[in-house]
Protein backbone atom coordinates (compact mmCIF):
# COMPACT_ATOMS: atom_id res chain seq x y z
CA UNK A 1 0.00 0.00 0.00
CA UNK A 2 2.40 2.64 0.82
CA UNK A 3 4.80 1.64 -1.93
CA UNK A 4 2.38 2.49 -4.41
CA UNK A 5 1.72 5.85 -2.93
CA UNK A 6 5.51 6.38 -2.52
CA UNK A 7 5.96 5.92 -6.44
CA UNK A 8 3.31 8.44 -7.14
CA UNK A 9 5.21 10.62 -4.62
CA UNK A 10 8.05 10.25 -6.90
CA UNK A 11 6.53 11.17 -9.49
CA UNK A 12 5.08 14.21 -8.23
CA UNK A 13 8.29 15.12 -6.26
CA UNK A 14 10.00 14.77 -10.15
CA UNK A 15 7.71 17.17 -11.49
CA UNK A 16 8.43 19.72 -8.63
CA UNK A 17 11.85 19.82 -9.66
CA UNK A 18 11.64 19.94 -13.08
CA UNK A 19 9.23 22.66 -12.58
CA UNK A 20 11.84 24.38 -10.38
CA UNK A 21 14.88 24.06 -12.79
CA UNK A 22 15.71 27.25 -14.16
CA UNK A 23 15.27 27.95 -17.90
CA UNK A 24 16.42 30.40 -20.33
CA UNK A 25 14.32 33.60 -20.00
CA UNK A 26 12.55 33.09 -23.57
CA UNK A 27 11.45 30.09 -22.69
CA UNK A 28 10.04 30.61 -19.01
CA UNK A 29 6.78 31.91 -20.00
CA UNK A 30 6.00 28.59 -22.24
CA UNK A 31 6.78 25.98 -19.44
CA UNK A 32 3.71 24.27 -18.36
CA UNK A 33 2.46 23.34 -14.77
CA UNK A 34 4.13 19.94 -14.84
CA UNK A 35 3.32 19.12 -11.10
CA UNK A 36 -0.28 20.12 -12.05
CA UNK A 37 -0.33 18.02 -15.12
CA UNK A 38 0.99 14.85 -13.20
CA UNK A 39 -1.29 15.53 -10.38
CA UNK A 40 -4.40 15.15 -13.28
CA UNK A 41 -2.94 11.88 -14.68
CA UNK A 42 -2.77 10.46 -11.10
CA UNK A 43 -6.38 11.67 -9.91
CA UNK A 44 -7.58 10.27 -13.12
CA UNK A 45 -5.65 6.81 -12.82
CA UNK A 46 -5.93 6.66 -9.23
CA UNK A 47 -8.64 8.69 -8.08
CA UNK A 48 -8.79 6.90 -4.53
CA UNK A 49 -5.21 7.46 -4.41
CA UNK A 50 -4.70 11.26 -5.49
CA UNK A 51 -7.43 13.06 -4.20
CA UNK A 52 -8.44 17.09 -3.29
CA UNK A 53 -6.19 17.16 0.08
CA UNK A 54 -3.32 15.85 -2.35
CA UNK A 55 -3.55 18.63 -4.38
CA UNK A 56 -3.86 21.21 -1.95
CA UNK A 57 -0.69 19.89 -0.05
CA UNK A 58 1.21 20.00 -3.32
CA UNK A 59 0.06 23.51 -4.17
CA UNK A 60 0.83 24.54 -0.97
CA UNK A 61 4.48 23.16 -1.32
CA UNK A 62 4.59 25.01 -5.25
CA UNK A 63 3.20 27.88 -3.69
CA UNK A 64 5.71 28.09 -0.81
CA UNK A 65 8.66 27.21 -3.43
CA UNK A 66 7.75 29.89 -5.76
CA UNK A 67 7.33 32.49 -3.59
CA UNK A 68 3.82 33.27 -4.33
CA UNK A 69 1.16 34.23 -1.98
CA UNK A 70 0.01 31.29 -0.23
CA UNK A 71 -3.06 29.37 -0.63
CA UNK A 72 -3.33 30.65 -4.25
CA UNK A 73 -2.04 27.54 -5.76
CA UNK A 74 -3.50 25.19 -3.59
CA UNK A 75 -7.24 26.61 -4.09
CA UNK A 76 -6.57 26.02 -7.94
CA UNK A 77 -5.26 22.84 -8.02
CA UNK A 78 -7.87 22.05 -5.27
CA UNK A 79 -10.46 22.76 -8.27
CA UNK A 80 -9.07 21.31 -11.09
CA UNK A 81 -8.65 18.33 -9.12
CA UNK A 82 -12.25 18.35 -7.87
CA UNK A 83 -13.02 18.32 -11.47
CA UNK A 84 -11.21 16.01 -13.23
CA UNK A 85 -11.62 13.37 -9.96
CA UNK A 86 -15.65 13.55 -10.47
CA UNK A 87 -15.49 12.67 -13.73
CA UNK A 88 -12.33 10.36 -13.99
CA UNK A 89 -14.79 7.75 -15.66
CA UNK A 90 -15.79 9.65 -18.05
CA UNK A 91 -12.16 11.02 -19.18
CA UNK A 92 -10.92 7.58 -19.33
CA UNK A 93 -12.92 6.69 -22.08
CA UNK A 94 -11.34 9.31 -24.37
CA UNK A 95 -8.72 9.01 -26.50
CA UNK A 96 -5.64 10.55 -25.61
CA UNK A 97 -5.96 13.93 -27.82
CA UNK A 98 -9.63 14.59 -26.36
CA UNK A 99 -7.90 14.35 -22.98
CA UNK A 100 -5.76 16.74 -24.35
CA UNK A 101 -8.20 19.14 -25.53
CA UNK A 102 -9.85 18.61 -21.83
CA UNK A 103 -6.33 19.22 -20.26
CA UNK A 104 -6.30 22.56 -21.81
CA UNK A 105 -9.41 23.68 -20.83
CA UNK A 106 -8.52 22.52 -17.18
CA UNK A 107 -5.39 24.37 -17.93
CA UNK A 108 -7.29 27.73 -19.00
CA UNK A 109 -9.42 27.51 -15.89
CA UNK A 110 -6.50 27.06 -13.73
CA UNK A 111 -4.35 29.77 -15.13
CA UNK A 112 -7.42 32.39 -15.46
CA UNK A 113 -8.15 31.42 -11.72
CA UNK A 114 -4.80 32.22 -10.62
CA UNK A 115 -4.36 35.26 -12.67
CA UNK A 116 -7.93 36.25 -11.04
CA UNK A 117 -6.31 35.55 -7.15
CA UNK A 118 -3.20 37.23 -8.21
CA UNK A 119 -5.08 40.25 -9.77
CA UNK A 120 -7.21 40.59 -6.22
CA UNK A 121 -4.30 40.21 -4.20
CA UNK A 122 -1.30 41.41 -5.96
CA UNK A 123 -2.77 43.62 -8.26
CA UNK A 124 -1.45 42.43 -12.02
CA UNK A 125 -2.47 42.59 -15.02
CA UNK A 126 -3.85 40.46 -17.65
CA UNK A 127 -1.20 39.25 -20.95
CA UNK A 128 -2.11 37.09 -23.42
CA UNK A 129 0.87 35.28 -23.12
CA UNK A 130 -0.19 34.28 -19.47
CA UNK A 131 -1.80 31.38 -21.22
CA UNK A 132 0.87 30.18 -23.89
CA UNK A 133 1.52 27.25 -20.99
CA UNK A 134 -1.92 26.26 -21.34
CA UNK A 135 -0.94 25.35 -25.33
CA UNK A 136 2.67 23.21 -24.17
CA UNK A 137 0.66 21.76 -21.33
CA UNK A 138 -2.23 20.85 -23.69
CA UNK A 139 0.86 19.27 -26.19
CA UNK A 140 2.67 17.76 -22.97
CA UNK A 141 -0.01 15.32 -22.05
CA UNK A 142 0.10 12.56 -24.34
CA UNK A 143 3.85 12.37 -23.85
CA UNK A 144 3.20 12.75 -20.54
CA UNK A 145 0.04 10.75 -20.03
CA UNK A 146 2.15 7.91 -21.87
CA UNK A 147 5.09 7.77 -19.94
CA UNK A 148 2.94 8.17 -16.68
CA UNK A 149 0.76 4.98 -17.80
CA UNK A 150 4.10 3.02 -18.54
CA UNK A 151 5.58 3.61 -15.08
CA UNK A 152 2.23 3.25 -13.63
CA UNK A 153 2.17 -0.31 -15.09
CA UNK A 154 5.60 -1.14 -14.91
CA UNK A 155 5.51 -0.99 -11.46
CA UNK A 156 2.11 -2.15 -11.12
CA UNK A 157 0.73 0.88 -8.93
CA UNK A 158 -3.19 0.12 -7.98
Amino acid sequence: MTRHLGFILLSVFVSLVLALMPLPIAFEMYRPDLVLLVIMYWSIALPHRVNIGFAWMAGLIIDLALGSPLGVRSLTYSIVIYITASNYQKIRNFSVWQQAMLVALFLALYYLLVFWLNHFLLDIYFLPQYLWPVLTGALAWPWLFLLLRKYRRHFRIR
